[in-house]
């Protein structure tokens, strides 16, 4: 696996390992204004297919390992349907190790 490419990478990097997102998107909240998929400077979001209960097409996760935890989606949806949370590291895999 390539190292993530972010827009601007921090001086101490490789001693404490990039964060990895986790993405969450409240389908049935959406109503389909595509802000978070717009916005995104990652572009990880995108449109899905399935229809929720608003009638609206709701955005998916594209590739997750590619999000850089900005949070800009969570800010700027006006439905509060989605977040983004930072995954919990293990140790050893600060620094780029695999277990």
């Amino acid at each position: 696996m390539t190292p993530q490419k972010l827009w601007r990478k921090p001086l101490d990097a490789e001693k404490i390992g990039l964060p990895k997102a986790e993405i969450h998107v409240i389908t049935d909240l959406c109503k389909g204004c595509d802000f978070c998929i717009e916005f995104c400077p990652k572009k990880v979001l995108e449109k899905s297919n399935k229809l929720n209960k608003r009638g609206a097409y709701p955005p998916k996760v594209v590739d997750e390992d590619n999000c850089a935890l900005c949070s800009f989606c969570t800010a700027i949806c006006p439905e509060f349907a989605v977040f983004t949370i930072e995954k919990e590291r293990r140790e050893g895999s600060e620094s780029g190790e695999k277990q």
